[in-house]
């Protein structure tokens, strides 16, 4: 009961917030008592813990997978974004924005353990990235690294790009062109086109 309540808050957080979504809305979706719920939570904030967690390893889950298959690193670039924006219905409510004017204390852990993932597999990604002539050989990895995890994190920000004006896809889409035009090389540049076309 406890996984089925979970994933239930998940979808109804992403589709409608985490400031929304009470407890009440949620037993009524599920067909059960709020007390059920309270039996495995003890209260919202621990729900939105135990929900923002699971997703968080479903993410990095799908995310190694992706990995193993090995892809050319920008269309793996590409295949991670879409894989994540599909989990995150795609942001439609402003996960992150929410988690962190609601839930500041779950919104610091989670950052952290998001810059410690991402932190890897950016890197990962931009030495297999120069190894292949696709991102140029002079670019500090740690630096790049760095800047594209702050600038994720940034337009998620709703105060200085609102959903209204910038649909979260369309952001990640001209983010993620951004930063591998910064970094690329003819060749990379050649095959970013060529994705952007599919």
């Amino acid at each position: 009961m406890k996984d089925k309540i979970i994933e239930t808050a998940k979808d109804m957080f992403l589709n409608l917030g985490f400031k929304s979504v009470t407890m009440d809305d949620l037993a009524s979706e599920m067909g059960i008592s709020k007390k059920t719920i309270y039996t495995h939570f003890k209260n919202k904030t621990k729900l939105v813990e135990a929900t923002t967690e699971h997703l968080f390893c479903t993410i990095c889950n799908g995310i190694d997978g992706i990995l193993d298959e090995k892809h050319e690193p920008i269309a793996e670039l590409f295949a991670i974004k879409s894989f994540v924006m599909r989990n995150l219905k795609d942001e439609k409510t402003s996960p992150q924005y929410q988690l962190q004017k609601y839930y500041p204390k779950i919104h610091t852990t989670l950052k952290a353990k998001q810059f410690e993932v991402m932190q890897e597999c950016v890197i990962e990604n931009l030495n297999r990235g120069i190894a292949t002539g696709v991102f140029r050989d002079t670019i500090d990895v740690e630096f790049v690294s760095r800047l594209y995890f702050t600038a994720i994190a940034g337009i998620k920000d709703q105060t200085m790009f609102p959903s209204d004006m910038f649909p979260m896809p369309t952001l990640m889409e001209n983010y993620l062109e951004y930063h591998i035009r910064g970094i690329a090389t003819q060749k990379g540049i050649e095959i970013l086109n060529n994705l952007i076309k599919e």
